[in-house]
């Protein structure tokens, strides 16, 4: 399918000035030459972009003199070619001098005879069908769309209708070097589905301006090949044109494989065209072809195949490739069978089944490909590095089988000697105990040495003080051995389950735990075990030693062991050289994680020849371990602000202790690390901190330096930075909170240089971004400059742990120079880095409401923290040593830092700020400008005089200073006029444009009003009208009669109705008189209602219409009207009518109480809008129902309101038969 629509014209684009570097002038001929050969390009180049400019560079190369001066033409017409090509980057464009050339136009295909097409057609196709059912196709030439049009029954009966019942397809365009264009559709159709149509490329044509857009087509003659079957294109260099396409549509449709060589790389179309009347002729590309599957084209740098092969080899490798595409159905389904019978996590089976399933094989042309995409999507999916898939070189079946346990003798000489060659048991110095064995032996073995490894190894170590357990060299054994070993590793009276094994071939779980009644002594829990690994360590001696750091029951030094995978097999996937590798064990801890092997990471890494020296050095830190951990446990208690988190933080670092936590610390770098992490767990508080440091902190001694007379100017310009920016807006950064001995002491100099060049401006932005803290002694007098001297202000109160008291702390009685004052505005940035005291300023103007904070929540710090030395050694612990408590709430401050008041990245918090005091600038006049729309237009003159004066109050009153987006100050401003007004009809709105009318045809019309209304005759002829908003009656009347003719007609003639009201949320009220003339009879006017307005002051008399579109109901059929808690506006006012006079009864809900139709205002030249309530009904027969509602006869939820309403008029009809 072609369609086609024309291009915008556009300005030719630039041709440089390369084209003519190479030229020098003087004959006349050559300036003209190249005028009339630019002219062409203009006029025919397919990419008029790259020409802007071209005249006047061209004009600006003859006027300096540089008139060509080559006189061999045929030498000319090289260097031109040479400059056209250099400028354009296009190697189809060529100049030749032909001068006796004859054009020679090929006959169209069409045109000739249908016997010679037939000839043709069939001299360029070949079909066959090769083993396995696989298709072969080669086509030499792309017939175009007329000439398909023409053979179409040809063409379907003896091509594709043949094709199309192959197993697969291989397609041959090696040999196709011409084509139409127009033909590509028709092809690309073949090997697609009819819907959706594709979008398969656009052609623009220079010469003609025009664009065509090329789409699969809806329908075709014949059968299609459809879109399942694979497909291999054949390419190879003389690939030229329509061919090309053909080839890179389906390529990146992912509907072919191209194997090949990179096609020619020609062109949609291309003249030779001659230069003025002179012998010269330029061959330029005039259309060009832009896929938009890949936004480029195949033109000039052909197709690329997905797979490079010689030509001549194509066939052969595009037979070999089917071969491997066609297996991957059955390969899939066969590793989806070993995953279903062998795979261990058996909860994660489906999905992995499901996702291979769903996979897009499309890039797999070869066995590699194939295991590496199967792997890449398992891992993806399961995330279990032990399932895996690998490509195999040979073709023998690798499947693991479990290896025969060896037989062990019953002699007991026999078994003496077995375990001395299995076990080798050293006492080291210091009384270390030393055991290595460098296999776990099967379990039935080891019952069998029970007597003798009680005796030689369990006797000689149970006296040692630590025990070294060397599995350097252990590459596995059997994991049923691994509860014996481990038993006898913990006291005979403790009952423990160490581990579970879920065998997914038995489908069994076996826990293994404490073994009871082991032979010989254990070795107490409470000494050191160090187990040494390597990375020859492997499979049971892994999981030796990963049991032994989740069970916390000693410390790996060493290498990360093997990562062998463990419990897997490895099967052949059949037909394939593929091996899929699947765990059907799973080796769960006892914290119930699974571990999936990938090596053990000790907690000492080091060299496994090392391994042994290291364990000395590391029980050695042990022995100090305790004192430690009890050390810092009493620091807390003795400094820690809340002492009771103390005592419960001290109880369980000594309780982790007790339970081998610790275990895996090995230097005071991993103690810090560990004991931090402890103790920000367990009280919640990040700002509790170790460190070790080998020289003696600063901060222990650390007392502030009061600058002298020459420091104070430098320090002033280092801390402050200061500026006004437009508006009379001061910025005051300062990056460090002095202590305020040293502020006391630059204070003059302060006050002349920093404070007395922003104290003046309208509002003051500081600058707390880059502010990590310092003291806190400053904050009150910081904060003074920014109340009034009296009464004083209680800004926070701290409790300090160390000293036990309570101060408040207040505003200062006196500063120097001049206070900025409590009523402007100030605004405070922060980020993730602002801290310590810097925090508390912070947090002690917003608790106050004195400023507005903008930026990052802060860090969290304290406001003051000790650093205390934990007994001698170069550990430290940074203990918060004081409580803060807010001077408004009572309450500690929280230690998660300040949340803003509005929270932007701190990069954008000054724009936001000065955003934020511009539009605080427009409040006054916004609120102001407000009230005063309100007093002069709101319906209820005396309501709209009070919220107006209350409004205005409640500015005076501050209640609008934090406002800090226009979204807030509408929703505020919203709220409030709810407040004081009672009417929620009275609020901000937004100033959306209304939508253009649209034209409807009738049909559209009939279906919209369909919609719209919902009609029923119920039981005993009873009508049933539902709609859900009220119409303008100027559109209502246009639309009339297809309402009468489609809703209104279906229950005017029944005996009584239900209106349902219950979900109409309102509309315009111009139509409610007309429909409130229908329950009415003709004879006579009746006033509806009088609507005052209020902007103009006048009454308007709403009263029934004479003419009617359609048949009356008329005043004597019973009418009941459901209402809901949703009815409102317009719907409001038609229930209030026809209550008011006694026409309908209302059953249900008290309605919304919303208004007539608000008006919407612009408060002054803001893009503040309010809606303004200005009409309401007449009170003379009762209470107003703008913003109270309108109170049903009959009360019932809405949801019972239809039944209620069918209940009532059946026993009346009822009645009246």
């Amino acid at each position: 399918m072609v369609k086609k629509m024309e291009a915008i014209g556009r300005v030719p684009a630039v041709l440089a000035m390369l084209l003519f570097s190479t030229l020098s002038a003087s004959s006349s001929f050559q300036p003209a030459l190249v005028l009339d050969m630019a002219k062409i390009l203009l006029e025919n180049y397919c990419f008029p972009e790259n020409l802007v400019g071209m005249q006047e560079a061209i004009q600006q190369a003859i006027n300096s003199g540089e008139i060509l001066q080559i006189s061999d033409r045929k030498t000319l017409a090289a260097v031109l070619t040479v400059g056209v090509q250099g400028a354009l980057n296009d190697p189809r464009l060529t100049v030749s001098y032909e001068p006796n050339f004859v054009p020679v136009m090929p006959p169209a295909l069409p045109s000739l005879p249908t016997d010679q097409l037939i000839r043709l057609v069939r001299n360029s196709v070949k079909l066959d069908t090769l083993e396995n059912n696989v298709g072969y196709l080669r086509i030499d030439r792309i017939i175009g769309e007329e000439t398909a049009e023409k053979l179409g029954s040809l063409l379907r009966d003896n091509i594709w209708n043949k094709v199309a019942h192959t197993s697969s397809l291989i397609f041959d365009l090696r040999y196709s070097t011409v084509g139409e264009l127009s033909g590509v559709p028709f092809i690309i159709s073949y090997f697609s589905d009819p819907e959706p149509l594709i979008h398969i490329d656009t052609v623009y044509h220079r010469p003609s301006n025009t664009t065509q857009e090329l789409w699969t087509m809806p329908s075709i003659m014949g059968e299609r090949y459809g879109k399942k079957k694979d497909v291999i294109i054949l390419i190879s260099k003389r690939t030229v044109g329509a061919a090309e396409a053909v080839a890179y549509t389906l390529k990146h449709l992912k509907r072919a494989i191209i194997v090949g060589e990179r096609s020619a790389g020609g062109s949609v179309k291309v003249q030779k065209i001659r230069i003025g009347d002179s012998g010269f002729y330029i061959t330029v590309p005039v259309a060009k072809s832009v896929s938009p599957i890949t936004g480029q084209s195949w033109e000039v740098s052909g197709v690329s195949p997905s797979v490079s092969v010689n030509a001549k080899e194509a066939i052969g490798n595009a037979k070999a490739l089917l071969a491997v595409r066609s297996a991957i159905p059955k390969a899939v389904q066969s590793i989806s069978d070993i995953i279903r019978q062998f795979y261990a996590f058996t909860d994660r089976v489906p999905t992995l089944l499901q996702h291979l399933q769903s996979t897009d094989f499309f890039s797999v042309i070869s066995e590699e490909d194939l295991a590496v995409k199967l792997n890449q999507e398992l891992q993806a999916v399961s995330e279990d590095p032990r399932l895996t898939i690998k490509h195999i070189q040979d073709n023998a079946a690798v499947i693991v089988e479990d290896s025969e346990p060896d037989k062990v003798p019953d002699d007991p000489e026999l078994l003496s000697a077995l375990v001395d060659a299995v076990f080798k048991v050293e006492i080291l110095q210091d009384n270390t105990g030393y055991l290595r064995f460098d296999t776990f032996v099967e379990p039935s073995a080891a019952a069998k040495l029970g007597e003798h490894m009680a005796k030689k190894v369990w006797e000689p170590l149970k006296d040692t003080a630590n025990l070294v357990i060397d599995l350097r060299y252990n590459t596995g054994g059997y994991s049923a051995s691994l509860a014996l070993i481990l038993s006898y590793l913990q006291d005979a009276s403790q009952k423990l389950h160490f581990f579970t094994i879920y065998d997914r071939i038995q489908n069994t779980t076996t826990e293994h735990g404490s073994l009871p009644n082991i032979i010989g002594p254990t070795y107490s829990s409470k000494r050191g075990i160090y187990v040494l690994t390597s990375y020859f360590t492997a499979s049971v001696g892994e999981e030796f030693a990963y049991l032994m750091q989740s069970l916390h029951r000693g410390t790996v030094i060493g290498e990360i062991t093997s990562g062998t995978l463990m419990h897997s097999k490895t099967l052949q996937v059949e037909g394939t050289d593929i091996a899929i590798t699947v765990p059907f064990i799973n080796f769960i801890d006892n914290s119930g994680e699974c571990w999936l092997g990938g090596g053990v990471v000790p907690d000492a890494i080091v060299l496994a020849e090392e391994a042994l020296d290291h364990v000395h050095e590391i029980i050695e830190f042990h022995r100090g371990l305790k004192s430690l951990i009890e050390e810092t446990g009493e620091l807390l208690e003795k400094h820690y602000a809340i002492h009771e988190v103390a005592v419960k933080v001290s109880k369980v670092l000594l309780s982790k202790w007790e339970e081998g936590s610790y275990r895996s610390v090995v230097d005071f770098e991993s103690l810090a690390s560990q004991l931090t992490a402890d103790l920000q767990e367990t009280s919640g508080d990040h700002r509790l901190h170790i460190f070790y440091c080998d020289v003696e902190p600063e901060s222990l001694h650390e007392v502030p330096k009061i600058p002298t007379a020459e420091e104070v100017g430098y320090i002033i310009d280092a801390l402050f930075k200061i500026e006004v920016l437009p508006g009379n807006v001061g910025y005051l950064r300062f990056d460090m909170m002095a202590d305020v001995e040293v502020v006391r002491a630059i204070g003059p100099q302060l006050v002349k240089m920093v404070w007395s060049k922003i104290v003046n401006t309208d509002s003051l932005i500081i600058d707390m971004r880059y502010n990590t803290g310092g003291y806190s002694t400053a904050i009150p007098l910081l904060c003074t400059y920014f109340f009034d001297a009296e009464p004083l202000r209680h800004l926070y109160t701290v409790f300090d742990r160390t000293t036990t008291t309570m101060t408040e702390i207040m505003t200062l009685p006196q500063v120097r120079g001049q206070r900025y004052g409590p009523t402007k505005d100030v605004f405070i940035l922060t980020s993730h880095m602002t801290g310590s005291a810097a925090e508390a300023f912070t947090r002690t103007m917003k608790d106050l409401n004195r400023a507005t904070v903008i930026g990052e929540p802060t860090i969290g710090g304290s406001l003051s923290s000790g650093t205390y030395q934990i007994g001698d050694s170069i550990l430290y612990a940074s203990i918060p040593n004081q409580v803060v408590l807010s001077a408004i709430t009572g309450k500690v401050w929280s230690v998660s830092g300040v949340e803003p008041h509005v929270v932007a990245q701190a990069n954008d918090a000054l724009s936001v700020a000065q955003k934020i005091i511009a539009l605080r600038g427009q409040i006054p006049a916004i609120i102001e400008g407000s009230a005063a729309l309100i007093a002069d237009n709101y319906a209820f003159e005396a309501v709209g005089a009070d919220v107006s004066a209350k409004l205005n109050g409640l500015l005076a009153s501050g209640e609008y200073s934090l406002v800090s987006t226009k979204a807030d100050l509408e929703a505020k401003l919203s709220a409030d006029l709810k407040t004081l007004s009672g009417d929620k009809s009275l609020k901000t709105t937004s100033n959306t444009p209304a939508l253009p009318p649209m034209d409807y045809s009738p049909e559209m019309l009939i279906d919209l009003i369909k919609v719209s209304f919902h009609t029923d005759v119920l039981e005993n002829n009873i009508g049933y009208l539902r709609f859900d908003m009220f119409g303008d009656f100027e559109e209502v009347k246009s639309i009339a009669q297809i309402i009468v003719e489609h809703v209104w007609n279906k229950v005017v003639n029944t005996d009584a109705m239900i209106i349902d009201l219950r979900n109409n949320v309102g509309g315009p009220t111009t139509a409610i008189a007309g429909f409130c003339s229908y329950f009415f009879d003709a004879d006579k006017e009746i006033l509806l209602d009088k609507l005052h307005d209020r902007p103009s002051g006048t009454t308007k008399d709403l009263t029934t219409i004479t003419d009617l579109t359609g048949t009356r109901y008329g005043a004597k059929k019973s009418l009941i009207i459901l209402t809901s808690g949703a009815t409102a506006g317009a719907a409001e006012e038609f229930v209030y009518i026809m209550k008011k006079l006694g026409r309908a009864m209302i059953v249900g809900e008290a309605t919304a109480g919303a208004s007539h139709p608000p008006e919407t205002f612009r408060v002054g030249e803001t893009d503040v809008f309010l809606n303004i309530p200005t009409v309401y009904s007449d009170t003379a027969a009762g209470p107003a129902w703008e913003g109270a509602g309108i109170a049903p006869h009959i009360p019932v939820p809405a949801g019972e309101a239809l039944d209620t309403a069918k209940g009532i008029l059946n026993k009346h009809l009822a009645g009246q038969k």
